[in-house]
């Protein structure tokens, strides 16, 4: 993968290549993002998928051989093997919960590599929920706003499902500030098989990427229902930078983009969503401020390129 060029308003321009890191005699080793999940409630004969990042932090080239799993609740999504992760590079492992019946249930994945620490655990738990139980769903899963200005607000909305039984919706709660619940008058009961939209407003008090979560807590057997929530706060009237690039081998399916304010990092994942195309703007710097950037390519199976060449960034002051 070639980028074209990176520019930073007024004027920048400045070019990097994608590179696979070289060997060296440093150990690997594998890492996990997160190590444990909670699945939560799920209705018995569903399924839930999550996955887990595996990340290769060491300087030679880690081979996962083989897997194992505990329980037959959980399973392994698709992750052939072997598989081999590049210094730097990051893959998706999905793991999958369905329960088969009502009650708590853990399990463990292991992974056997050449890391000198190997295996690497997983750790994951969840709850059967009878599938005659009322439940809620939340769509989409995950609210992205994307840039919105420091002190300005967007507003996005999601849909809530009652099904099985009617649900009634008693109190709901947003873990941070700068995210707000609208447009519910509690208490409210959804009848089943019906809908209620709830919006939701982002409102960044500073510049970067905010996370959160939308909570609903109702009588259903998956309570609380929750919502992601991830947005991105840019500085109003500030400079931006635009990158631009060539794609790799041609297999990509999409981009990542990374920043840090130090030579060779650490550096930040800083695109909310993997980047479908082959450019991206990153509006969220600050005048006067040096940045470093690289990007990555990930693939239809989740596999992550090692970081592409670094560049660096000066930022105009004012």
């Amino acid at each position: 993968m070639k980028i074209l060029f990176m520019r930073a308003f007024p004027l920048f321009v400045v070019a990097l290549l994608f590179y696979l890191a070289p060997v060296s005699s440093f150990a690997q080793e594998l890492q996990c993002a997160p190590c444990t999940h909670a699945f939560g409630k799920i209705q018995i004969g569903s399924s839930s998928t999550y996955s887990i990042r595996l990340s290769n932090v060491g300087t030679k080239t880690l081979r996962i051989g083989s897997d194992s799993k505990q329980g037959s609740a959980f399973s392994f999504g698709t992750f052939p093997l072997p598989v081999k992760i590049l210094p730097g590079a990051s893959i998706q492992l999905p793991v999958i919960f369905t329960p088969t019946a009502e009650g708590y249930t853990t399990s463990v994945f292991t992974l056997v590599s050449n890391d000198p620490n190997s295996p690497l655990n997983i750790n994951v738990h969840g709850r059967g929920a009878s599938s005659s139980s009322p439940q809620l769903g939340v769509s989409p899963a995950t609210l992205t706003f994307g840039n919105v200005a420091v002190g300005s607000s967007s507003s996005l909305q999601a849909t809530l499902t009652a099904s099985n039984a009617a649900v009634t919706i008693s109190s709901d709660q947003s873990l941070s500030s700068e995210f707000v619940i609208l447009g519910l008058d509690l208490p409210v009961t959804i009848p089943s098989g019906q809908s209620i939209p709830v919006t939701i407003q982002f409102t960044p008090n500073a510049s970067g990427t905010a996370t959160s979560k939308a909570g609903f807590i109702s009588n259903a057997a998956n309570s609380p229902t929750v919502e992601q929530l991830t947005g991105t706060g840019a500085v109003q009237g500030s400079h931006s930078v635009e990158l631009s690039w060539n794609s790799g081998d041609g297999n990509a399916v999409g981009y990542n983009v990374y920043r840090g304010t130090a030579k060779a990092g650490p550096f930040q994942e800083i695109n909310t969503a993997l980047d479908a195309s082959t450019n991206y703007t990153d509006s969220t710097v600050v005048s006067g401020a040096t940045y470093y950037y690289v990007a990555t390519e990930v693939n239809a199976s989740g596999q992550e390129s090692a970081y592409s060449d670094e560049v660096q960034v000066v930022i105009p002051n004012p």
